[in-house]
């Protein structure tokens, strides 16, 4: 193959992975993929709605899975544009986060089993997989993209806040489970407890009926507020940032 055709192929691949990527601004083929995808993966999830499925849920089926493989393929052989890795691109691709989503996505539905083998009959939970089609979305949508990035940004705070949950979950649960004994039947019930409190959200499936166990559910629900309310203030701020730098690339 001469130079100039070398050329040609790497850069018709380049166009191909700006495509299939997420779209930058101005890039209407992008887009238009982006949106493309977007309907697909909707129209996917649509016949999951139903407990009962016809021939056009099956059409559905067999046409969006078609689309799914085609975008799988067309990732794969432009692996190595976005992990930079040459020819290990072509094989660590296949086993990062989105490109497993993107297996599991199709897979189910490639799997056909004769009813004869009732053995068998258990791959077909796998079809439940299937759901794993709306975290297809995170690809294409530009909001949640955003949203990630700043969980990547903020990862340390949120991990030192959700330390502190489970530290204070665990000691709650430990607490109560002590103080009421009659009342949880495990350790994990308290768990269950502490954790419902934490949030506030109160089910009443289970609580403390001694005045120490009231105490103990008291303080817990007003600490559970305050250490609840630490992520929503570390996202919010990650926010802002995202918003003011997205902002400033923009203007420049």
């Amino acid at each position: 193959m001469s130079s100039e055709g070398a050329l040609t192929k790497k850069t018709y691949r380049k166009r191909l992975f700006e495509v299939i990527e997420i779209a930058e601004d101005g890039d209407k083929l992008s887009n238009v993929y982006d949106v493309f995808m977007m309907v697909t993966i909707v129209a996917s999830i649509v016949p999951m709605a139903f407990k009962t499925t016809n021939v056009m849920f099956d059409v559905i089926d067999k046409v969006t899975v078609t689309i799914f493989i085609i975008d799988y393929v067309l990732r794969l052989i432009t692996a190595d544009l976005k992990l930079n890795k040459c020819v290990g691109s072509f094989f660590l691709y296949p086993i990062t986060p989105m490109a497993i989503i993107d297996l599991v996505a199709i897979l189910p539905s490639l799997i056909v089993i004769n009813s004869g083998f009732r053995l068998l009959k258990i791959f077909r939970l796998l079809r439940t997989l299937r759901v794993l089609r709306v975290f297809k979305v995170v690809r294409y949508s530009t909001p949640i993209q955003m949203i990630l990035g700043i969980f990547k940004r903020t990862k340390e705070s949120l991990l030192f806040v959700c330390g502190i949950a489970v530290g204070y979950v665990l000691i709650s649960a430990l607490v109560v489970f002590n103080v009421e004994p009659d009342t949880f039947d495990n350790f994990f019930d308290a768990v269950y407890w502490a954790t419902v409190s934490l949030t506030t959200m109160g089910y009443g499936d289970i609580y403390p009926v001694t005045v120490a166990g009231k105490i103990v559910t008291m303080i817990s629900s007003f600490m559970g507020i305050a250490i609840v309310a630490l992520p929503a203030g570390i996202i919010t701020t990650g926010l802002m940032e995202e918003i003011n730098e997205s902002k400033t690339n923009t203007n420049n």
